[in-house]
């Protein structure tokens, strides 16, 4: 949780804060949204995962002082804002943009430029802007393990820009309007029918760009003496990712009918037919390993980190702990946590309300709605004034807690599906245990990197996976994060990657 934006500046699904101007949701089960963390930080997520907006390149007019910033210009610094900047690492932005030039050349416009930005995130993330600028995510970087993946990233992102594909989506959500307005049902009184015909349409074109990305990309990799199959790797290892943080251990896309992408293990087909195209290619992983040798894995500890249950952000100078169970996530606007099974969850975020009201008055304030006014409490937590009430949305029953430090409030929403006497005490414990951290807690916070070591004689999976710095399933997380199935075994001479301190 940042500490300049996801605090001050709110995005949510259903209540919206914004320099402490509150927009009211219209249910109170947008709440649900809230403590989930549905809504996107960029538009559209990303287009190696989810897709944003890309159409083709156009040239890029450098910036006049005092001239208003273009579209792509605020777009680029809202993307920033929310994935905690940009990643500075000469070594690594040097391998990338030698990739890239090598990739622009094989491509079907050679004369286009890109400009690749890395961002400062954990997550598993890669975008293009029309403009042609890239984005990736650190994260993304460190799950990769030799150049001919990450390659496959970026040649898909090109992909999009190459194809225009977002000025194609434009038109075909304009067309499907068009045309469902223009059928007069007389049903469709709210519009409402017309959403969702358009969703559905786009959706499914969505779906078919995706798969026109992977091939795309597929070509401009081989054709640049990149492995094609870099893309079925990538592919695979970010769902095997996705499934460690999953209690069901599937790729929850897959269930979702409006989904804009196709779930990973169609892409991951689609991707090795594409692959199986082409002649074979090279995949250096040793230059690879060494530009990522050193560099941040996770959360970058200033902006606030996770360890186990516990959350503790230094530059704000808090922490709390979340019930037993519960696994959390910090993103650039909150805290979000759930336990296994789906049945509860959390999310914690800091606002500065306009005016400085009583945080009985600001819970009323209709930021989140159906609040039970009889069960209002004023109370503490963790020695903060707090004030505490209940809310229903069917079917699913909140605990809200706000606490007050000086002119900021920290504003836990706890979820359960089953409201229980032990649910809501481990969510009251939850919300209590909000403390001050000492300033040799803070100053003691670094961050977790990736170290490159070799394999000696006598090393087992088991043995490397418990020397790294991660909370829990250290070895699932050492084989994800270094390419090995089930029953892979690295061989003395190696090189692998660690999570260490």
């Amino acid at each position: 949780m940042g500490s300049g934006h996801g605090g001050r500046d709110s995005r949510q699904g259903g209540a919206a804060v914004a320099g402490g101007q509150v927009r009211r949701p219209r249910r109170a089960v947008a709440a649900l949204a809230v403590v989930l963390g549905l809504a996107g930080s960029v538009a559209g997520c990303s287009s190696w995962i989810a897709g944003l907006d890309q159409t083709g390149s156009v040239p890029r007019e450098p910036r006049k002082s005092g001239e208003p910033s273009t579209p792509a210009q605020r777009e680029h610094r809202r993307i920033l804002a929310s994935y905690g900047g940009a990643y500075r690492d000469a070594r690594l932005e040097a391998m990338i943009a030698a990739m890239v030039d090598r990739l622009v050349a094989a491509s079907e416009r050679p004369d286009l430029r890109y400009k690749v930005t890395i961002l400062d995130s954990p997550a598993i993330n890669a975008f293009a802007l029309p403009t042609g600028d890239l984005y990736v995510t650190r994260g993304l970087v460190a799950l990769a393990n030799d150049n001919a993946e990450l390659a496959a990233v970026l040649s898909h992102e090109m992909a999009h820009v190459l194809a225009r594909h977002a000025a194609i989506r434009e038109d075909q959500a304009r067309r499907v309007a068009s045309a469902t307005l223009a059928s007069g049902d007389p049903a469709d009184t709210t519009g409402a029918l017309a959403l969702a015909r358009t969703k559905l349409a786009i959706a499914s074109f969505s779906r078919a760009q995706e798969f026109e990305a992977d091939g795309i990309g597929v070509g401009i990799a081989a054709r640049s003496g990149f492995d094609p199959h870099g893309a079925p790797r990538i592919l695979s290892a970010m769902g095997r990712f996705a499934a460690l943080r999953s209690a069901g251990g599937t790729d929850a896309r897959s269930l979702d009918f409006l989904s804009s992408h196709p779930a990973t293990p169609e892409r991951i087909e689609n991707a090795l037919a594409n692959a199986r195209q082409h002649a074979a290619g090279s995949r250096d992983r040793a230059a690879f390993l060494a530009a990522v040798d050193g560099m941040v894995y996770g959360e970058d500890p200033v902006e606030g980190f996770v360890r186990g249950r516990r959350f503790l952000h230094p530059k704000l100078g808090f922490g709390f702990t979340a019930p037993e169970g519960f696994t959390l996530e910090n993103t650039a606007q909150a805290v979000i946590g759930s336990r296994e099974g789906g049945d509860q969850a959390l999310r914690l975020d800091i606002v500065r309300p306009a005016g400085d009201p009583s945080l009985t008055a600001y819970l009323t304030s209709g930021w989140i709605e159906n609040i039970d006014t009889g069960s209002i409490e004023e109370t503490t937590a963790g020695g903060f004034p707090a004030v505490t009430a209940t809310a229903k949305g069917d079917p699913w029953w909140f605990r809200v807690v706000l606490i007050r430090n000086g002119a900021e409030v920290y504003r836990f929403v706890f979820a359960a599906k089953t409201r229980t006497p032990e649910a809501d005490r481990a969510f009251r414990e939850s919300a209590n245990s909000v403390r001050r951290l000492s300033l040799a807690e803070a100053r003691s916070a670094k961050p977790t990197r990736l170290a490159v070591v070799t394999v000696r004689p006598g090393d087992t999976v088991e043995r490397l996976a418990a020397r790294m710095a991660l909370p829990d399933r250290q070895v699932e997380r050492f084989r994800v994060l270094n390419g090995l199935g089930p029953a892979d075994t690295p061989r003395p001479g190696d090189q692998v990657k660690l999570v260490v301190e």
